[in-house]
């Protein structure tokens, strides 16, 4: 049922390079919930360019059949990210390719707001005035450190009217000081699926069972294994989850699933952990797989980053980190069972209210697209 209290339908276009290709599929799930939740509202009508996959109702897809097989060749590959860390001279004809793509699907048609993911995604809005929303993740400002990208990023938002949405508020001072003058700085948090909220939690008998589901690259699994060495065994057990991305190394006392999706950690893993551990190093933003653990009332032990510090509260909903001693304490700590679920009902309740579900998130991007065609006063 679509929701919403406006007669009129703005037309947005949305752009991603990363999109389920299947229910199965763990690549790019938070952008097929946004899209989902926003195609529900009776003021937006929303256009897709990304990654062939299956669409909610009422997206429509923007992508010709050349650039669908081209983003499925891309995805097949790694994805961007992916290239950019291990085949560098092969990914910048990938990147010119794409921006080349997106410059064509930025004038498809007749467009109120641009939505535009990831920040290298809005480069191609070069020599258009179409108003921008841009959704600015963790990993973004790995791309503001290379030489010249800020300056070209100026240029491109100088053209018109511009949000930034960072999906953290850490991420705000940055942003200010690089482009407050140009654009307003909104972060807006990502929503949750509503059947996170409803995971019932029954911890194993026997074996205590930790998990960590990333996508297995150094910089996210971070000090992980060094620092579980001795911590993990039969009792105690350590469940990884994610795409290998690069060639690491597991210890014998991991238990590695792979990749997986979301029906197997609400309905299997979910249910039975004592908790979620992420130490990575990685340029986070607001981790997707942290919000739904603790929507689904599990606490989260995590590294001392300012991405986790805005939503783990120490020794209330989870533990943070900085070194091994700190982890075994957190460990100690949580698995204690009234202090877990205790925990874990904090970290429940926490979400709901700061964060909310899919619909509460299409919300506040609806609003912002909005504001972005308000007259300017």
């Amino acid at each position: 049922m679509r929701t919403g209290m406006r007669t009129s339908s703005l037309n947005v276009l949305m752009s991603s390079t990363s999109y389920p290709e299947n229910a199965q599929d763990w690549r790019g799930r938070f952008i097929a919930n946004l899209a989902a939740a926003l195609a529900r509202r009776d003021d937006v009508n929303l256009s897709l360019w990304a990654p062939p996959g299956e669409l909610p109702a009422g997206v429509v897809s923007a992508v010709t059949p050349d650039d669908a097989q081209w983003l499925r060749q891309l995805s097949q590959q790694g994805g961007i990210a992916h290239l950019l860390r291990n085949r560098r001279v092969f990914a910048a004809g990938v990147v010119i390719q794409l921006l080349a793509r997106l410059r064509r699907s930025y004038r498809y048609r007749p467009i109120d707001v641009c939505h535009v993911n990831w920040l290298q995604n809005a480069l191609p809005l070069w020599g258009s005035w179409t108003p921008a929303l841009i959704t600015v993740l963790g990993s973004d400002f790995a791309l503001l450190r290379l030489p010249g990208m800020k300056a070209l990023l100026r240029a491109v938002l100088r053209q018109r009217r511009v949000i930034l949405a960072p999906n953290a508020e850490w991420m705000r001072p940055g942003l200010e000081l690089a482009f407050g003058d140009l654009a307003e700085i909104c972060p807006i948090p990502f929503g949750v699926d509503d059947p996170w909220f409803k995971v019932v939690r029954r911890p194993p008998e026997g074996a205590r069972h930790w998990l960590a589901v990333t996508r297995l690259t150094r910089n996210k699994v971070g000090d992980l294994f060094g620092w579980g060495e001795g911590l993990f065994g039969k009792e105690r057990q350590l469940h990884l989850f994610g795409p290998m991305q690069e060639k690491i190394a597991l210890p014998h006392w991991v238990h590695y699933h792979g990749p997986t999706h979301p029906a197997e950690l609400l309905q299997t893993w979910f249910p039975q952990a004592c908790g979620l551990i992420t130490l990575s190093r990685h340029d986070e933003g607001c981790p997707q797989v942290m919000l739904e653990a603790m929507a689904a009332g599990l606490p989260v032990i995590a590294s001392d980053l300012p991405a986790h510090q805005d939503i783990v509260l120490h020794q209330k909903n989870g533990w943070l980190v900085t070194a091994r001693d700190d982890l075994r304490q957190g460990l100690e700590w949580l698995e204690e069972p009234a202090r877990n679920l205790d925990a874990g009902e904090a970290a429940r309740s926490g979400i709901k209210d700061s964060v909310g579900t899919w619909d509460d998130c299409a919300q506040r991007y609806a609003a912002a697209y909005r504001r972005l065609l308000e007259p300017v006063r």
